[in-house]
């Protein structure tokens, strides 16, 4: 069967999370999912909240005539509204309902915005590590991707994003809390970025638009909390999802929202709304929706992430292994203990501890944890963990 040679390519080296998801499953086969550590995927093992359930209930009990029709492309206005009410309180900045367009989760946002506003050849600067499917977006409506790399601690840095920006530059994605470091970028490194976008755009003549994927926004630990880029850059945009903060994955609901601050704002967002339908997303599903809008202040228990957080930070610190301490999202992001990431997860495989080599998100020395999984799994890779540092001859 001929299938696109561009397609084929990408499918050979696109995900190392789903190979090493599959490999799960045959060692699951032979040795049974008690003793198979199962690392690979940010798939949220917590069920949705309560007030979710409850929502839900009274939806199927009381349902509103025509619920499952077209609506705008935008999406239901109430729902937009809901969005935009917290995002006001929040920034303190005008949003309204001609701010938001609902979407089929984060990942049909972010290529909605770009489908809007990129041209064959735009450049989009992606900070590594970076979520693998970044790149495929980009390609997918004619952009290229530019990788730029964080500091040694996974924070922004601004003289390297400034040298890559050039006269094609039109959009920087940022993810915080990062996937895969759970890196929480702060206040005065965001309004520093955007200072200095602000003289580019004075330099070339044109926006650069900063696209901040927030799908972990409210996943965050030890008292911190996430400042808007609302604040801190005006061409800017959020791309979300309550796959993460309402244990919602399958069920594909999120939204775009511009900053009020953009000049043409309602140009972009004609465009978006356009895009929404011509990528073939159409709307946002409707049931979620109606859900969803009130429970905009809703999460799940945070407080369970942050333990299995802690189980596994402090132990594998203890056995030798060096990484940033995450802030938010539910992934570690270690130094490999051998030059080759990709031979230390292979290594880690021999000990059925199932892994991510950082080479795919653009940091070989790496590998990623994902610890969205049973706090007792967790509690049974230690042993293994153990013996694997004890086999490269980490621990005394």
């Amino acid at each position: 069967m001929a299938i696109s040679k561009k397609i084929e390519k990408s499918i050979t080296g696109a995900s190392w999370i789903r190979k090493m998801f599959e490999e799960g499953e045959r060692l699951r086969k032979i040795y049974g999912s008690e003793k198979v550590y199962d690392f690979t995927l940010g798939n949220p093992d917590l069920e949705p909240p309560a007030a979710f359930k409850e929502a839900l209930k009274e939806l199927a009990l009381r349902p509103v005539p025509g619920m499952h029709r077209y609506m705008s492309n935008a999406g239901y206005t109430d729902t937009r509204l809901a969005v935009a009410k917290v995002l006001a309180a929040q920034t303190g900045l005008p949003f309204d309902e001609n701010h938001v367009v609902m979407t089929c989760g984060a990942g049909a946002a972010l290529n909605v915005v770009l489908k809007s506003i990129l041209d064959p050849g735009d450049e989009v600067i992606i900070l590594s590590p970076f979520f693998v499917e970044y790149k495929f977006y980009i390609d997918n409506h004619g952009g290229i991707a530019k990788e730029v790399p964080t500091t040694k601690e996974f924070k922004l840095d601004i003289n390297a994003i400034s040298g890559a920006i050039t006269s094609r530059t039109k959009a920087i994605i940022i993810n915080s809390p990062n996937n895969p470091t759970g890196v929480v970028y702060d206040e005065e490194s965001l309004k520093e970025l955007g200072r200095m976008i602000a003289g580019m755009e004075s330099k070339f003549g044109n926006q650069v638009f900063v696209l901040s994927d927030e799908p972990y926004a409210k996943i965050i630990y030890d008292s911190l909390t996430l400042p808007s880029i609302f604040n801190c850059v005006k061409n800017s945009i959020v791309v979300t999802s309550h796959s993460k903060d309402l244990a919602l994955p399958g069920e594909r609901i999120g939204y775009a929202a511009i900053s009020p601050l953009i000049e043409n704002a309602g140009l972009l967002m004609d465009a978006m709304v356009f895009c929404n339908r011509t990528l073939g997303f159409v709307n946002a599903p409707a049931l979620m929706q109606r859900l969803v809008a009130g429970l905009q202040h809703e999460s799940v228990d945070i407080e369970r992430y942050r333990e299995k957080r802690d189980i596994l930070y402090n132990n594998l610190t203890s056995l030798g292994f060096k990484m940033v301490k995450p802030q938010g999202a539910f992934y570690l992001f270690p130094e490999s203990p051998l030059p080759d990431d990709v031979e230390f997860v292979m290594a880690a495989q021999k000990h059925n501890i199932l892994l991510v080599p950082g080479s795919g998100f653009g940091a070989p020395g790496y590998f990623r944890i994902a610890y969205c999984i049973d706090k007792q799994v967790i509690l049974n890779s230690l042993p293994a963990f153990k013996a694997l540092a004890a086999e490269l001859g980490m621990t005394r």
